[in-house]
């Protein structure tokens, strides 16, 4: 059974910074993307960063210059470091990863952890 593990949320002020880690499990396939994703109250989720099995990355606008998504390929981790967080940062994050499984796509999603930025 595939499974995405996150942890690292939290809570934190302005300026601060947090780690979040995503471990994938349960398919001898390797993801070709992973990435974060995240959801404020209100809002739809949106695309935070990714990366592909590559090394190339993707960064939503809102974050470039200031978060930085890594993976290590032998482990199937992806972390997502976050320095200068801002109040509008806060959201339940979700790890994915997009895997080519018998001719497509399949994602998968983690269970999602709360980043809580106070003002």
């Amino acid at each position: 059974q595939v499974q995405l593990v996150e942890s690292g949320g939290g809570l934190v002020q302005a300026g601060g910074s947090l780690r979040l880690s995503c471990a994938f499990s349960g398919t001898i396939f390797s993801p070709n993307v992973m990435g974060w994703y995240r959801q404020a109250p209100g809002k739809q989720r949106e695309l935070v960063a990714s990366i592909m099995s590559g090394g190339s990355t993707n960064y939503a606008d809102s974050v470039k210059g200031r978060f930085t998504i890594s993976r290590d390929n032998a482990k199937n981790t992806v972390h997502l470091q976050m320095n200068s967080l801002k109040p509008e940062d806060t959201a339940v994050y979700y790890c994915n990863a997009r895997v080519w499984v018998t001719g497509a796509y399949r994602d998968y999603w983690g269970q999602g952890t709360q980043v809580t930025v106070s003002s």
